[in-house]
């Protein structure tokens, strides 16, 4: 069982806290299926560059960059993250530093954690490995982007900290308005022998979602590869790994 990363230093109050879905993408990406994916697809001296979209506390990617030996076979791995919440940007970075700490003999090179919309920073066809642990949850409409004011501001209100959780959780029609966004900007983002892994609740309706990724073309896969079990209700998550043969 490979270490959960320390995210005691985060402001919980505007950074999503780890959670069941944060835990089922550790699980999932270490999975023994998973592991032997990504070192069949990037064991062959290509250095991957693994980006984590939202990392929120910075748990998933901070992991990811302190188990790369385990992971990818080999510690030559460039990890780095996105989110549209400054505070976001600052605890993955302070959580990746940590992990790395504690993980010297298997850690690869974080290159840090940018502020932006999505894979908005991001240049075209760069990204081995995306990861995206979205807002799934199913909400009357989306929250705006942030304004400067709310990314900052030396003293956040109550209300600031509220809009940046709502970030994090608020997925407008069918939990999948940002997700979808993500998915379709995937042909344009990820490298040739790129893949993606997105988090999903049921009321996302995955074999809809999986559907919209078949149809980018006829190279595009898409499977299930972790899930959080038979719990009744939306909450029951699952991981779909996204790719191209």
């Amino acid at each position: 069982m490979l270490p959960t990363p320390d995210t005691s230093h985060v402001a919980y109050e505007r950074v999503y806290e780890p959670a069941e879905d944060s835990f089922l993408l550790l699980d999932t990406l270490s999975s023994a299926s998973e592991t032997a994916f990504l070192q069949t697809r990037f064991g062959d001296g290509h250095v991957p560059l693994v980006v984590e979209v939202g990392p929120g506390s910075g748990v998933v990617i901070a992991f990811v960059h302190a188990q790369a030996q385990a992971l990818f076979g080999s510690r030559d791995v460039l990890t780095a993250a996105v989110d549209v919440n400054g505070h976001a940007c600052k605890a993955t970075g302070e959580t990746a530093r940590k992990a790395a700490a504690e993980n010297a003999a298997t850690h690869g090179s974080f290159l840090g954690a940018v502020q932006g919309d999505l894979v908005a920073p991001l240049r075209d066809q760069v990204v081995d490995v995306l990861i995206f642990n979205p807002p799934y949850v199913p909400t009357p409409q989306l929250p705006d982007l942030p304004h400067h004011h709310h990314l900052g501001a030396a003293t956040p209100t109550f209300d600031d900290d509220s809009y940046m959780l709502e970030l994090s959780y608020a997925g407008g029609r069918d939990g999948m308005e940002t997700t979808d966004r993500l998915i379709r900007s995937l042909p344009r983002v990820l490298s040739r022998r790129g893949c993606a892994y997105v988090l999903l609740c049921a009321q996302n309706k995955p074999d809809d979602v999986k559907q919209r990724i078949l149809g980018l073309g006829e190279a595009w896969k898409v499977a299930t590869v972790g899930t959080s079990g038979k719990q009744a209700g939306w909450e029951k998550l699952q991981i779909i790994r996204i790719w191209v043969e």
